[in-house]
């Protein structure tokens, strides 16, 4: 009786494209939130038509962040292991004799 056996796998982890761009729009949205929290005066505000931009578009980049972060958790990309037994196959693209 023959039994196929499903491949392992392991989680991509840190190759995970989803927590590269969290981390590049969370550093954004980090700058964007101190920027329009403590440095937003009144004539940005006034250019603006009276909306603190830098402060909305910092909380808007927190919240995707923090749900690709969610994404990447909870659903993490699977990448099949490569076999580690595998009987003197030539890595030099030969077949072997």
């Amino acid at each position: 009786m023959a039994t196929e056996s499903t491949p392992r796998t392991r989680k991509a982890g840190a190759f995970d494209i989803r927590l590269i761009i969290a981390l590049l729009t969370g550093v954004y949205g980090i700058v964007l939130t101190i920027m329009g929290a403590a440095f937003t005066d009144d004539a940005d505000m006034t250019k603006a038509a009276g909306v603190n931009i830098n402060l909305w578009a910092g909380i808007a980049l927190l919240i995707f962040t923090a749900l690709f972060v969610l994404w990447a958790v909870l659903r993490p990309i699977r990448v099949p292991e490569e076999p580690t037994d595998v009987p003197n196959e030539p890595t030099d693209g030969t077949t072997a004799e």
